[in-house]
């Protein structure tokens, strides 16, 4: 249960220019300018969005640091390696479930798509019933002794010790584990999204960060029916981000703290008068809303340098590239946002 607090006023009588504080979870947090920041950047990162969608020519923002550096969508589902993972992934191939699980993990293990069309051209129809594990080692142990790169360098997959020496043998020894132990199964028989989460989390190397993500994935599937509202799994960027616009006293309570943007998002915008119209009118998920911390996070460092977050770092690392490629925009079809 959140709700904003009374506004603040200083001696004159006037309301004070800091946002005023809020309560979630029991704690008043006191916001810093930084959770402005959250709510203008996410309107600003989202008409960058719709500008590159509706075909316009740059710039799409005037904001220098949004267009030196690169940021992810607002929208999780919105990114390019997510529309790779809905488009070309989940729901191109053969559509039983099994078959959609392994494809989706499969991807998202090394979560970069060229990885994925190496292993597609050399192996045709990627399906569990067809999975042979000495053609696809083969495949990726050639790429890397060829120097190739296997991995996204998006987060980090820990190998598991499943007995390989490579980290990608073991990867693939970790798909073979939850295939042949019934963790397809398992999470489409679960009631809720956390009992699907845990699933995943139960196998090694998979921590609640990893686990989260790719039951997010798995989601995007026509077989779960779970609600991008059911619960949130805080990353270590989300941390960073969270701190930033909250200081210390939201420690502990990160996941409360996505829950309330997500539910308070509307009042902030129009509080701000700040354009939001959403994903084709589908408001910020909790997943979303965990992503903008992670962004306004690598944004504060520019923005606000003197405001601190936990791990330290000052400055943004990847520089905004222009992608020639047509920007895709499909969702699942359950979403119903067609165009």
């Amino acid at each position: 249960m959140v709700t904003l607090l009374q506004d603040r006023q200083n001696p004159a009588g006037q309301p004070d220019v800091v946002p005023k504080p809020v309560r979630v979870a029991g704690r008043v947090l006191q916001p810093t300018p930084v959770f402005d920041t959250y709510w203008r950047f996410a309107s600003a990162r989202q008409a960058v969005y719709e500008a590159r969608l509706a075909g316009r020519s740059q710039p799409w923002s005037d904001d220098p640091i949004l267009s030196a550096h690169r940021f992810t969508n607002c929208y999780r589902a919105a990114d390019r390696v997510s529309q790779a993972v809905i488009g070309d992934v989940i729901y191109h191939g053969p559509q039983q479930w099994e078959d959609v699980f392994f494809r989706t993990l499969l991807f998202k293990i090394f979560n970069k798509e060229s990885t994925w069309q190496r292993l597609t051209r050399a192996t045709g129809e990627v399906r569990w019933s067809g999975y042979d594990y000495q053609a696809y080692d083969h495949v990726l142990s050639t790429a890397f002794a060829k120097g190739e790169r296997l991995y996204s360098a998006a987060y980090i997959v820990p190998p598991p010790q499943l007995g390989e020496k490579r980290k990608h043998r073991n990867h693939l020894r970790l798909l073979e584990l939850m295939m042949t132990t019934g963790a397809p199964r398992r999470v489409l028989e679960a009631p809720t999204m956390r009992e699907a989460y845990e699933v995943l989390l139960s196998y090694p190397a998979l921590g609640p960060f990893l686990a989260y993500q790719f039951i997010i994935d798995l989601n995007y599937a026509p077989h779960l029916t779970f609600s991008e509202m059911d619960f949130v799994v805080p990353g270590p960027g989300a941390r960073d981000g969270i701190r930033k616009c909250f200081g210390p006293a939201a420690d502990g309570i990160e996941a409360d703290v996505i829950r309330y943007m997500a539910d308070s998002q509307q009042d902030h915008f129009a509080r701000l008068q700040l354009p939001f119209k959403g994903l084709r009118g589908r408001p910020l998920q909790l997943i979303d809303c965990q992503n903008l911390f992670c962004e306004v996070d690598k944004y504060a460092r520019v923005a606000h340098p003197e405001i601190a977050g936990i791990s330290g770092r000052s400055r943004i690392k990847q520089a905004y590239r222009h992608d020639a490629a047509p920007l895709g925009a499909w969702f699942p079809p359950k979403w119903n946002l067609s165009d």
